[in-house]
């Protein structure tokens, strides 16, 4: 058996595998403590592998199907325009008071930016209403809706039917990564958070070329009664629909995991109980909400999420637009967008990978991230543009660090939190920063000011990054001199560890740089 005091009979599971885990005493408690016993329970490492492979092997390609939808509806905004659906929809005017005239592209800025006011309309309601009702039922309508919104984007005739199209879209797609952050935070432990956050945030640079080889194909498109356009949205929006279908399936935790075994639930359970991280509660608490709102490294984490998303703001809905401004074709503008989707997939990949090995090495890689972000826009700013320059490609391809900047952002984040309702909080506090940086940075592409790039936002999420390892750094080495004057009593850290109890409430809690 997986358990040692399963042997001899001392401890069995709570729940029967089909009991459905939403008792009163789960609205207050954390779940976990539904099937295991206050004190610690040993289990062997094999069994413990075993249960790691099946987590992810059930959890991580649906998330990474899912987030490369999200990525691909976003980004497909780009590719449209350079398919007729500037002129179809009147997202560009000619200014004819200027001389020689110019063309004013400040209706693609909005339809780029509202999408995100939508997910800020959406952001805390929705991920309330994950923590509150079970997972898979609330996503499963969710992203249905989702999907349907997106196929009606083919449906409209002018730009002010876009911009409502795409407030919707943006506030019923808003519960997706926060879902995710919150999921994996819940079943893996602090070590291991690293790596799966990024693989999950890896479709961002793998849909980017996935999505750019698709867009290719529909660019080849002569024929047929709608605009090559249209076409993109249907299949983005069927694809979600079953996507969400699939959604309905995802367990409320591994409390109910229907792909585990009762005893490889304990097993999962117990793992986490030394990160003291927690699995899942279901009971709003205001009190974490008030701490989550006055807590300094929230903050921090998430000024450096908008300072780094303002630069992805305007590379996914304007990426192609800008390229093309290279001296490049249409579809070339659409085939230069691999490189820059290579970028982001490997080292994404990488990033998580070193942080999974390598402790307290999250915050260093960031800063180093930020580095070539640096000078790919400093690249694309400085150098000339003239017909098929290279500089500038060479330039927008190096921004494409700032995908691993962004995972390692999220880690971060979600690693440092404990608590579920403070949780939910930090994953909604996170994009919403996203949200904000999405906001802004498509209003800085304007036509007048096209070239410049903002390489400053980075020098910024690299002094937030120095501050955010000074207060943890401090803060661990605070709990780590009270623990050698006081005596560590095991049976109580063990006991708190399924209370839902924040990371500050808990004295046993360490913070992961």
């Amino acid at each position: 058996m997986a358990l040692q005091e399963e042997k001899d009979g001392s401890v069995k599971p709570r729940l029967s595998p089909n009991h459905d885990d939403l008792s009163a005493e789960s609205f207050e408690k954390d779940l976990a403590a539904a099937i295991v016993p206050d004190h610690a329970q040993q289990f062997d490492k094999a069994t413990e592998r075993r249960v790691l492979r099946k987590i992810d092997l059930y959890l991580i390609p649906w998330m990474w199907l899912g987030y490369g939808f999200v990525y691909y509806d976003k980004a497909i905004l780009g590719s449209a325009v350079l398919f007729g659906m500037t002129k179809d929809l009147s997202l560009s005017v000619v200014d004819t008071h200027t001389h020689p005239p110019t063309t004013v592209t400040t209706r693609l800025s909005w339809a780029t930016s509202i999408f995100y006011f939508g997910m800020l309309a959406g952001l805390y309601p929705l991920t309330f209403m994950l923590q509150r009702f079970r997972v898979g039922r609330v996503l499963g309508v969710l992203v249905i809706l989702w999907g349907m919104i997106a196929m009606l984007t083919a449906t409209v005739t002018s730009w002010r039917g876009l911009f409502a199209q795409r407030f919707f879209l943006g506030f019923v797609e808003s519960v997706i990564p926060t879902a995710f952050m919150c999921i994996i935070s819940g079943y893996y432990t602090q070590q291991e958070q690293a790596l799966r956050q990024s693989w999950w945030f890896s479709s961002t640079g793998a849909w980017t070329i996935i999505g750019g080889a698709l867009n290719y194909g529909f660019a080849q498109i002569t024929g047929g009664s709608l605009a090559r356009w249209q076409y993109i949205y249907l299949l983005a929006g069927s694809l979600t629909v079953l996507f969400g279908c699939v959604c309905f399936a995802i367990p409320n935790s591994e409390v109910s995991a229907w792909f585990l075994s009762p005893a490889e639930r304990i097993v999962a359970v117990e793992r986490l109980r030394k990160g003291q991280t927690g699995v899942r509660c279901q009971k709003l608490k205001a009190s974490q909400i008030r701490e989550a709102a006055l807590d300094i490294k929230i903050w921090l984490v998430a000024l450096m999420m908008a300072a780094a998303y303002t630069v992805n703001g305007a590379v996914s809905g304007f990426g192609p637009l800008i390229v093309s401004t290279f001296g490049w074709s249409t579809l070339d503008s659409i085939l230069l967008q691999f490189p820059l989707g290579g970028v982001v997939f490997i080292f994404i990949l990488l990033t998580g990978y070193l942080s999974s090995r390598i402790p307290n090495i999250r915050l260093i890689l960031l800063t180093l991230c930020c580095l070539p972000v640096i000078a790919g826009c400093a690249m694309i700013w400085r150098s000339s543009w003239t017909h098929r320059a290279a500089t500038p490609v060479a330039g927008y391809t190096l921004i494409g660090f700032f995908g691993p900047v962004v995972s390692l952002i999220i880690s971060i984040g979600m690693a440092n939190v404990a608590g579920a309702t403070k949780k939910t909080c930090t994953a909604a506090a996170i994009f919403v920063a996203y949200c904000v940086g999405n906001i802004i940075g498509p209003q800085l592409i304007k036509t007048p000011t096209i070239k410049r790039h903002y390489p400053e936002f980075y020098c910024i999420v690299i002094v937030l990054a120095i501050a955010l390892y000074l207060v943890l750094d401090v803060e661990n080495k605070r709990r780590e001199s009270l623990r050698e004057s006081l005596r560590v009593d095991e049976g109580e850290r063990d006991r708190l560890a399924f209370m839902d109890l924040t990371d500050k409430e808990n004295p046993y809690f360490r913070y992961v740089l």
